[in-house]
């Protein structure tokens, strides 16, 4: 039994944000058709290259990773036939889910307004960029510019005088899904005492500001960022370069109780008399990070990463190597705790992430490849009562499209 069995979900979104809260519902159970223009959704067809990807009716991984576990469906909103079936669809869903802007909702009679007004029970999840209020409310937005840049990401988590780090498309779109999906289960919970549903938004920008709660929270207190490796608060919580050229991450929030067992793994007993370096309110107060930061890097240039890896292990002290997306294909923690599966294409499994979520007693939709465009127009519009020939008419003036190969939309 999946968790979201019965829920249904109308999805109208583009991109990532957004399409990734369909996906997280539909690995939980949840029906979620997606509808999408006569072009299709842009991550469809052309945001493959972006990725570096390859994409073809068979396999399309770029869509498929924000889009999995959803039935898709093309209507024509701006004709008559069209948004007359999407009513239809949101008369009956539980859930509506959206990225489009707010002004263009309303044109459409599609905005929180109009819809509580005549469907009450609906819950509407809306992906935002900046917010529902202010002069920025209908600006254009992406993780990129919202939650990288205008959330505070970029400026913080860049090493000081180094340029800010080359994020992989989404970062931020990936995140800000969970904290959509969350909110909206949890105005599914709200329904059941109040009958009726909500407006449950996320905006990229809250997102990243949320993410940096530490920063954001301790910069009051005249701890700024961005930081230089060599001025971090705590020089045992840091990355180093091993003598084979890689890099570590260190980890020892106790600093005062750590440092003299760092120091006699890296062959420095000659350092542990040093009453300064001993005490992280000494070192801060007196600015010697730089100082410990090389001496740590001399240290750890001595070993190779799996050297250095085996021993802090062996230690109980958590140092890891920092993976890429190909180490992580063969890290064994990430495949037998199913971090990461393959969707099954024809030519072959191909890597996704699952959902950061897992149950005990309820089971996750399996991986499968996602449709074509308007792969399930028509099943979808006989489901909703329409009849052979009124949807054989909705095909030839426009207002619905059925199943379209990419080479038709490219």
């Amino acid at each position: 039994m999946q968790p979201l069995k019965g829920l249904k979900v109308v999805d109208l979104t583009t991109f990532l944000a957004t399409p990734t809260t369909g996906r997280v519902l539909g690995e939980m159970g949840a029906e979620v058709i997606k509808v999408e223009a006569a072009k299709g959704d842009p991550t469809r067809v052309n945001q493959a290259p972006v990725y570096g990807m390859p994409m073809a009716d068979d396999e399309n991984l770029a869509f498929d990773m924000a889009n999995m576990h959803k039935r898709c469906i093309s209507l024509n909103l701006k004709s008559e036939t069209g948004l007359e079936a999407f009513n239809k669809l949101l008369a009956d869903a539980d859930i509506f889910i959206t990225n489009n802007r707010t002004k263009s909702l309303r044109k459409m009679g599609l905005d929180w307004e109009s819809l509580h007004a005549k469907y009450p029970r609906l819950i509407m999840g809306h992906g935002l960029g900046y917010g529902k209020v202010g002069a920025e409310k209908d600006a254009a937005g992406f993780d990129v510019t919202c939650y990288m840049g205008r959330g505070g990401v970029f400026g913080t988590t860049v090493d000081k005088d180094s340029f800010p780090m080359i994020p992989t498309n989404g970062y931020g779109d990936f995140q800000a899904s969970m904290f959509l999906a969350a909110g909206i289960l949890a105005a599914v919970i709200g329904r059941e005492t109040t009958g009726e549903g909500d407006y449950v938004t996320c905006a990229l920008q809250h997102a990243g500001i949320y993410a940096l709660s530490t920063g954001m929270v301790s910069a009051q207190y005249g701890n700024p960022y961005p930081k230089s490796r060599l001025e971090v608060n705590n020089p045992l919580n840091n990355v180093f370069r091993s003598g084979d050229g890689k890099w570590v991450v260190l980890c020892l929030p106790e600093y005062n109780r750590d440092w003299p067992r760092v120091l006699k793994l890296i062959h420095r007993e000659d350092l542990l008399e040093d009453a300064d370096m001993a005490d992280i309110f000494t070192v801060n107060g007196k600015g010697l990070a730089p100082q410990v930061v090389r001496i740590l890097d001399e240290g750890f240039a001595q070993f190779t990463r799996d050297e250095l890896l085996k021993m802090f292990k062996e230690n109980d002290m958590p140092c890891e190597p920092a993976q890429t997306p190909t180490d992580i294909y063969e890290d064994q923690n990430a495949i037998e705790n199913e971090y990461i599966k393959q969707v099954p294409y024809p030519k072959g499994g191909r890597w996704c992430p699952t959902i950061p979520v897992q149950f005990e007693i309820n089971d996750m939709a399996p991986f499968e490849p996602t449709g074509k465009l308007g792969e399930d127009t028509e099943a979808v519009m006989k489901e909703l009562g329409y009849t052979d020939e009124q949807i054989a008419a909705a095909l030839a003036d426009g207002s619905i499209k059925g199943a379209t190969s990419l080479d038709e939309l490219i």
